[in-house]
């Protein structure tokens, strides 16, 4: 399965968006099916507050994991990670106008070229597009990546 049908796979089993990117990236990441949910549990519906949805949350956790801190340098670590955490959010907002999970529940997800992988795997539930399309991105950020080595 590619990381896309992997979060919606665990979204749709149950687990939170945040748990759902995390555990679905656990190839890459390192951590265990059983670690990725684990440290990823209390992140769903914004942290339970409604602020930074679990998608972005996730995936921004998987970025961070994938982007080495370099302890001779923390600043400039600190700096590579914000960037990734900022491009990440950027490009999730000019998908679907916000972040936040309060703004985001209520609201009418597109089904359109905004968002290929859920389009092409006949997603409808509301989180799932969320969370396929957070994926979409990271698989997409990390794309680029290699192409710049």
């Amino acid at each position: 399965m590619t990381h896309c049908e992997l979060a919606d796979y665990y979204h749709m089993k149950g687990y939170n968006c945040s748990q759902s990117l995390l555990a679905a990236f656990s190839d890459l990441t390192g951590l265990s099916e059983e670690e990725s949910l684990s440290v990823s549990g209390c992140f769903g519906r914004g942290g339970g507050s409604g602020e930074l949805c679990g998608a972005a949350a996730g995936a921004m956790m998987v970025l961070g994991m994938l982007t080495p801190v370099d302890t001779g340098d923390p600043a400039g670590s600190k700096l590579r990670s914000v960037a990734q955490g900022r491009e990440f959010l950027r490009r999730f907002s000019a998908r679907f106008g916000a972040v936040r999970c309060e703004q985001l529940l209520p609201m009418e997800l597109p089904l359109d070229d905004r968002v290929p992988a859920a389009r092409a795997l006949n997603i409808q539930d509301h989180c799932s597009v969320l969370a396929v399309t957070a994926a979409e991105i990271v698989e997409e950020m990390l794309r680029e990546r290699q192409t710049e080595i």
